[in-house]
């Protein structure tokens, strides 16, 4: 069972602008620790630990745990309970601009485990600062907004199918876990949430020649969303082009494919390639 939060952080309020929501229900906290599975040899790595709800269920069942906090007054509450965990380890600073690579460099380890309750307000920016860590990551296990859950997850078709499930999908395999309800919270936040498990592909199973040319071209057919492809995408690829790609230009961008943007992405930068030199 889930043990009760330590008594130096019972004064501590949430801050919104953290977008903190401190999970506190102990039935929930087991089943997310058993989903995470954590194993005596992993680099755990928790952004954003809170009061340490997860933590102190994952420190003592792990190689190395390391957390990444940005509220300076959860800090020092956070040193004194893990106080006497040797492979306890606090970074301070902000998860969107932290480098991740810094923690296998200080602690050893191939690859980190990574584990979060994230704010909601910073998720989506976040998810696609980590996948550019992918090859250090083993796993991500994340509570997030239950609607961020389902564009992660969504197929092509779906109504929440977009620019973000279409980039973490290509990182990523993506498995939506279980839902987790308001009352599980402190404050109860205004939406369900969900946990979600990330795990970046060994080898990518869909591949282009630039992910960031891939991600403009997504962009750009999402932001139009309700028109055909060939009116979003008329800045980028004419009928011809769409055709070449597989992709009906009657079709809306929902309906396109990962495999199928990919390929007008490698065809779109074969087009404006410079001629050879002589």
């Amino acid at each position: 069972m889930a043990k009760g939060r330590k008594p130096s952080f019972s004064q501590h309020k949430p801050r919104k602008r953290f977008g903190q929501n401190f999970l506190e229900d102990p039935g929930i906290i087991d089943h997310i620790v058993s989903a995470i599975a954590p194993q005596n040899n992993d680099l755990m790595v928790e952004i954003g630990p809170g009061l340490g709800a997860i933590t102190e269920h994952l420190v003592d069942q792990v190689g190395q745990m390391a957390v990444v906090e940005l509220d300076r007054d959860l800090i020092p509450n956070l040193r004194i309970s893990f106080a006497t965990r040797n492979n306890f380890h606090i970074y301070e600073g902000d998860a969107l601009k932290f480098d991740y690579n810094r923690i296998p460099s200080d602690l050893g380890g191939e690859q980190m485990r990574i584990v979060g309750n994230l704010p909601y307000n910073i998720s989506t920016p976040l998810l696609f600062h980590l996948i550019s860590y992918q090859n250090q990551i083993a796993d991500m296990h994340f509570m997030l907004q239950k609607e961020v859950v389902d564009r992660l997850a969504a197929g092509v078709g779906e109504n929440s199918y977009g620019r973000l499930g279409i980039m973490i999908q290509y990182y990523c395999r993506v498995e939506p876990l279980f839902l987790v309800p308001p009352t599980a919270f402190n404050p109860p936040p205004k939406v369900d949430s969900a946990i979600v498990r990330l795990v970046p592909h060994e080898t990518l199973p869909i591949t282009t020649q630039c992910t960031r040319s891939l991600n403009k071209i997504v962009t750009t057919a999402f932001t139009q969303r309700r028109k055909t492809v060939r009116n979003a995408l008329k800045s980028v690829a004419d009928d011809a082009l769409l055709e070449q790609a597989g992709i009906s230009p009657e079709v809306r961008p929902e309906q396109v494919s990962l495999a199928q943007f990919a390929r007008l992405t490698d065809l779109v930068l074969a087009t404006d390639q410079p001629e050879p030199q002589a």
